[in-house]
């Protein structure tokens, strides 16, 4: 069962969006499966970038080399952090997308969109992108919340502050907004429901929960039995009709199962509870049927977010597929990695450290010189940082990632820098003042160890298998590299 959690935005539209019933029609949005054998959609500031390399319908431009480059620099996998490894640059990270890229093409080949899972993923996403283009079409701008509106709702409840107070009458008022438009677009979408089918449905229904096929330890439907378990005679039993589509009984089922359990309606064993979640069925194909009446199902940005989602299920598909070619590494296998690899199961290297973060690199030395002409640290930050609030703190390879080798050649009592660290979202340059030094601690070997050994030794066969996968694809699939064009990008420098 798939369960949708939701944070509030602070935009109404969008904490609206968050409370639309996000359901399954029968009507699939098919623009990115459409797309697939065809020229990709390319955001229009795409076409004034840097093309950096080509493979059959994709195009990869400089910007987007960048951002993957500062994102493969953090550290992310802390359990298999090596502090060893050599820092990505422009030309392997690039060919790294390109082999990606070749995956994609590869899964399209092989059929993968055909796969009902991945299918219903997609329509399900392009579904609620959709409706969010709709929503900010009818409702951003529109809405204004005045001065005494906002000193009423704080008079009312004087708990609240005024952007708390300014930001619960938006709401109020984008969802009464949204509220009439949706009995515009229900009223002339001519739904007529076939009341006859809901006995059915409460048959169903019941067997469903109380005579599952499969034993389970829980009190509620899953959503593998509404799959499994409705025969092919009930699952079009259709409920509703409106103006371009339909909705079916396992559509019904899909709108149950979207519900968190605790949740789920207490009452569908009468005829009213099963029009109530019918109701709940019937909105999001018709907020679907309304934007692409109004053609927004063919905005540039909104296919170019479908089919990046595509692909990127696509290419997970490839990944587990590749996986499942790996073996479980026996007893001696796992104790001689271990053998190997002692440091890294043990207790992390760890440096407590007070820094100076700075704008730039002009900015560094000037703190430098100031500490060493003995002023106090906490004036020179107070001075220089871009962080005036600093405390101690303790931190490890794994946070450091590529910057950990110039801390850790510092002793105690001493001050680095400048140096680089990751600041943020990017990279700034610092003034690090080292407090204390702990080395790593090995652990001996116990059996009780092995998972997580195992799942170290897997996760490294997996890398290798990719890439492999990679590099053969990349035989089969014709690409272009333009050194010219990654020659200058240093991933250090990427602001």
């Amino acid at each position: 069962m798939r369960k949708l959690l939701f944070k509030k935005p602070a935009a109404p539209f969008l904490w609206l969006l968050a409370t639309i019933c996000y359901l399954c029609p029968t009507e699939a949005y098919s623009s990115a499966a459409q797309q697939s054998n065809s020229q990709p959609v390319i955001n229009p500031a795409a076409k004034e970038s840097i093309v950096v390399a080509r493979i059959a319908y994709y195009t990869i431009i400089k910007g987007e080399l960048e951002k993957r480059l500062m994102t493969e620099l953090h550290p992310y996998d802390y359990d298999d952090y090596d502090e060893n490894a050599v820092p990505v640059d422009a030309k392997t990270m690039l060919m790294k997308m390109v082999a990606e890229k070749a995956m994609i093409i590869e899964a399209c080949a092989q059929g993968y969109l055909k796969n009902e899972a991945i299918n219903t993923s997609v329509r399900r996403f392009s579904e609620r992108k959709l409706v969010n283009l709709l929503l900010q079409r009818h409702i951003e701008g529109k809405i204004n919340v005045t001065e005494d509106e906002i000193t009423r709702k704080m008079q009312a409840d004087p708990k609240l502050d005024k952007a708390r107070a300014k930001t619960i009458v938006e709401r109020a008022k984008t969802g009464m907004m949204w509220d009439q438009y949706y009995k515009q677009i229900y009223g002339k979408s001519r739904v007529k429901k076939l009341s006859q089918n809901f006995p059915r449905v409460i048959q169903i229904h019941e067997r469903l929960l109380r005579n599952p096929k499969q034993s389970r330890n829980v009190g509620f439907i899953r959503t593998s039995q509404v799959k499994d378990e409705l025969m092919p005679a009930e699952i079009n039993i259709v409920l509703a009709q409106y103006n371009s589509g339909k909705i079916t009984l396992k559509d019904w089922f899909e709108a149950l199962c979207d519900i968190v359990p605790p949740r789920r309606p207490r009452d569908l064993n009468t005829p009213k509870g099963v029009d109530q979640l019918l109701e709940r069925a019937l909105r999001m194909p018709l907020l679907v049927s309304e934007a692409k009446a109004l053609r927004l199902d063919r905005d540039k940005d909104l296919l170019k977010q479908v089919r990046d989602y595509e692909d990127r299920r696509l290419l997970g598909e490839a990944r587990a597929a590749k996986r499942k070619e790996l073996k479980d590494p026996t007893t001696e296998q796992i104790i001689a990695y271990f053998g190997r690899n002692k440091e890294s199961f043990g207790t992390s290297k760890s440096l407590k450290i007070d820094l100076i973060w700075c704008q730039d690199l002009k900015t560094a030395k000037q703190a430098r010189a100031a500490l060493d002409s003995g002023k106090d640290f906490e004036a020179v930050r107070q001075q220089y940082s871009l962080e005036k609030q600093g405390k101690a703190f303790t931190t490890h390879p794994s946070s450091e990632g590529l910057f950990w080798k110039d801390l850790w050649a510092g002793d105690p009592n001493q001050i680095i820098g400048p140096v680089k660290g990751f600041y943020r979202q990017g990279i700034s340059w610092r003034i690090v003042k080292i407090l204390e030094k702990a080395p790593g601690k090995e652990k001996l070997y116990s059996s009780s160890m092995d998972g997580q050994i195992k799942s170290r030794m897997m996760s490294e066969q997996n890398k290798t298998l990719i890439a492999q996968y990679g590099k053969e694809l990349l035989k089969k699939y014709p690409y272009q590299i333009y050194p010219d064009s990654i020659k200058d990008i240093d991933p250090l420098d990427i602001p």
